[in-house]
């Protein structure tokens, strides 16, 4: 299964996706630059600056390390619908795919549409693209 995700809302998407991999099918996720966030573009950046900043107790120098490019950031927006502690939750995973723009492996295929996940569903204009927050954390893409 093929999904343009140009225009889509993040957490729809990764719900949609993440149904679909328990499921069986491999999912490819295409335009992960242009998902869009909803919201208030400072809220959304201060919420993904603070969770950048999590560290370590023991040691501060380390800590978990958290995606800053497009397409990681929604690869582990799926993840975290998957019962990824489990092995059907790896399995699942394993069957992902997510890429910036569209390969050429994939134009012209048909892709399938995501149902109440469309930024026109939603009525609000108050939102970030997700290749837009990835460059002001300072990912590169």
């Amino acid at each position: 299964m093929i999904v343009d995700g140009k225009d889509l809302v993040l957490g729809r998407l990764a719900s949609f996706a993440a149904k679909r991999l328990l499921e069986g099918e491999k999912v490819v996720v295409l335009n992960a630059e242009q998902v869009v966030i909803s919201g208030r573009k400072d809220a959304t950046l201060e919420s993904y600056r603070a969770w950048l900043e999590t560290r370590n107790v023991a040691n501060p120098r380390k800590g978990p390390q958290h995606p800053k490019r497009p397409e990681d950031i929604v690869r582990r927006a799926v993840r975290g619908m998957l019962p990824y502690d489990k092995p059907k939750g790896r399995e699942a995973f394993r069957r992902l795919r997510v890429f910036v723009g569209v390969p050429e492996e994939f134009t012209g295929k048909e892709t399938a549409k995501v149902p109440r996940a469309s930024l026109a569903d939603l009525g609000t204009r108050r939102f970030i693209r997700v290749g837009e927050l990835s460059k002001l954390l300072g990912g590169r893409f």
